[in-house]
């Protein structure tokens, strides 16, 4: 059984999203605990006028010791967490994965025509059918 987030303040990354028309996919990464201390969740470090997060920081600090870590090793360390009905088999479960976008190459379902985008892959355990959890393009 995986542990789903009480708030977004727990996750790093939350997508909950329809597949086909009977899939559905939720995908969530939590944040880790310091390497250092184990208490603080890591997050990157906060503007101190605003008190906002810095979205576009390459690092990620501990609020209760002060640690850093680099963008690249925290995200090494991320697991995500998927619960998915499988739009082929109509099977519901559970998978947890390395959090690491590959490239992989899907068709466009509105031009018809082959794109490469990133996505975290996985499979169905009933079925091995092939689903991916797109990053959003802009």
């Amino acid at each position: 059984m995986l542990k789903e987030p009480e708030s977004m303040d727990e996750c790093v990354y939350f997508t909950n999203r329809i597949v086909g028309e009977k899939g559905s996919i939720k995908c969530w990464v939590l944040r880790n605990k310091c390497p250092k201390c184990g208490k603080g969740l890591m997050e990157k470090p906060r503007d101190p006028k605003t008190g906002n997060f810095k979205i576009r920081s390459e690092e990620y600090v501990c609020p209760e010791c002060g640690y850093t870590v680099n963008k690249d090793e925290y995200a090494e360390t991320l697991i995500a967490s998927i619960k998915y009905v499988c739009p082929k088999c109509n099977y519901s479960g559970e998978i947890e994965v390395p959090f690491k976008r590959k490239s992989v190459s899907r068709l466009n379902e509105e031009t018809g025509k082959r794109e490469s985008v990133k996505a975290l892959p996985f499979e169905c355990a009933k079925c091995k059918n092939k689903m991916l959890v797109t990053q959003k393009m802009k």
